[in-house]
């Protein structure tokens, strides 16, 4: 099946860019990963690069995927992360989330793996769907029907490099895919600035994966210049499989009005 993509990795405001993305397409399948270096703790842009570097250089696109295998990517990406803490004293808790996607192009299937707050989206049929759930202190919240307004949206039970003792990671099921998907995975800071319908809306415009990256930065950037408030790193990928564009339908004019910048 024939898979398109693109990326964007924006720094914001902030003083660096600690997130980092990467993929590999080979003839048989196919990787895809996000990483952001976890907030406040040093060496988050290192353990980012680890953790992307260990997926990609393990991952082999030339064979079929199997579950085990993606569980061994991961785990690596874990332990080159916990093996540079050892011998790099002031990076001692740094740490990354995680959200990779992979695809078996000849079979039709994907998996996925993610750890804390990074996230993968799938659209299909019209409907958009979040398919990961966050490891987050706010997202336990309001699982158990708790108000989160008070609750610092960064705290994080699971990550990369996290030594907690349990999993390093959440794993899907084997999803079958279909002619016309289109995945995203995103960073927290970037979905924080759009929210799912205007995901959604953003790719029933489009006929690209550029594009549509292309105008969802077009509402982040659009609110940010509104707020004046400071923005966080924020990346994406986006993967089409097949052609998405055939599925989907232009709005109206007024539903496009929100991602360009008024001409007052």
């Amino acid at each position: 099946m024939e898979i398109t993509t693109a990326s964007l990795s924006c720094q914001g405001t902030r003083a660096s860019n600690q997130d980092q993305t990467g993929e590999t397409v080979g003839d048989r399948a196919a990787c895809f990963v996000v990483c952001d270096g976890v907030a406040g703790l040093p060496g988050g842009d290192l353990a980012a690069e680890l953790a992307r570097n260990a997926i990609l250089a393990r991952f082999e696109g030339n064979r079929h995927l199997n579950a085990q295998a993606i569980r061994e990517y991961v785990q690596e990406a874990n332990h080159a992360i916990l093996n540079e803490q050892r011998v790099m004293p002031d990076y001692h808790r740094m740490g990354t989330t995680l959200i990779s996607l992979f695809i078996d192009r000849d079979y039709k299937l994907a998996y996925w793996a993610h750890a804390g707050d990074s996230r993968l989206y799938l659209f299909r049929r019209g409907w958009l769907y979040h398919v990961t759930t966050d490891h987050s202190l706010v997202q336990q919240m309001k699982d158990a029907g708790h108000q989160t307004d008070e609750i610092n949206s960064n705290l994080l039970y699971r990550a990369l490099g996290m030594d907690s003792g349990g999993a390093e990671a959440s794993y899907s099921d084997v999803v079958p895919i279909e002619d016309g998907d289109a995945f995203l995975l995103c960073t927290d800071g970037f979905w924080h600035c759009v929210d799912e319908a205007q995901i959604k809306l953003s790719l029933q415009m489009v006929n690209t994966p550029q594009e549509w990256l292309a105008l969802m930065n077009q509402i982040i950037q659009k609110n940010n210049n509104a707020t004046q408030l400071s923005q966080d790193n924020y990346s994406a990928v986006a993967v089409w499989m097949g052609s998405p564009e055939e599925a989907t339908l232009l709005h109206s004019l007024s539903d496009t009005a929100q991602f360009f910048p008024s001409q007052d």
